[in-house]
């Protein structure tokens, strides 16, 4: 059986997660800092921090694969990129795969293009966090002796206020924003957490990034 830790999941991105893995069957671990009121059967919820090495190293310690769905938002702004490093340096001496929700900031308009967040039309409540994941994406490009990993960037469109119910189909796509035919780019909470396992089971993407969209 698989086994999964997934830090953030309490958050929207992580609980998604989290429920798509326990309905899969694997060994699900949910690593949160306070308590989650509405927890999944079967999942093993703990209290630990990214931040915290020991709570890094109890977090891979047994995993088979741990995936990062946290946000540089709060106090987190400016702390989640270096931590992310240390924990896929830590991942790599374990054997361990990682996972990483990246956001979309960091996808590109078109082929060969600029990445969303560089545009004047981005919010700029939401370009610092684009910019720190983006870096995390560009330190685990260049990181010698890299774990196998993979980070995610959903649609332009993803959270609490996307409708999320499940639908059971998403497409896949590389390094550009994937649009629908009327240019809406999103999807819903529960075919994204799909998506990931669908990954965790039947890995596609090594030491790369990927992207989901309806």
């Amino acid at each position: 059986m698989t086994r999964v830790t997934v830090f953030g999941g309490s958050g929207y991105a992580g609980s998604h997660i989290v429920e798509a893995a326990a309905v899969r069957g694997l060994d699900v671990r949910s690593f949160s800092r306070g308590d989650v009121a509405e927890q999944v059967a079967g999942v093993a919820y703990e209290t630990g921090s990214i931040t915290d090495p020991a709570d890094r190293a109890r977090a891979l310690d047994g995993a088979d694969v741990v995936v990062v769905a946290v946000s540089p938002r709060g106090d987190m702004a400016g702390a989640l990129r270096p931590v992310i490093a240390d924990l896929a340096a830590d991942a790599a001496a374990a054997g361990v795969r990682l996972g990483v929700v990246g956001g979309a900031g960091s996808l590109l308009d078109r082929e060969g293009g600029e990445a969303l967040h560089t545009k004047p039309e981005f919010g700029d409540d939401y370009r610092p966090e684009a910019q720190e994941m983006s870096g995390v994406l560009d330190d685990l490009r260049a990181m010698d002796g890299a774990p196998d990993w993979f980070l995610v960037s959903p649609a332009g469109d993803f959270g609490p206020w996307v409708a999320g119910e499940y639908t059971g189909r998403y497409r896949v796509g590389g390094d550009v924003l994937l649009t629908d035919e009327d240019g809406r780019s999103a999807i819903g909470g529960a075919d994204f957490g799909v998506a990931i396992v669908d990954e965790i089971e039947d890995p596609k993407h090594h030491r790369a990034r990927f992207t989901v969209a309806y």
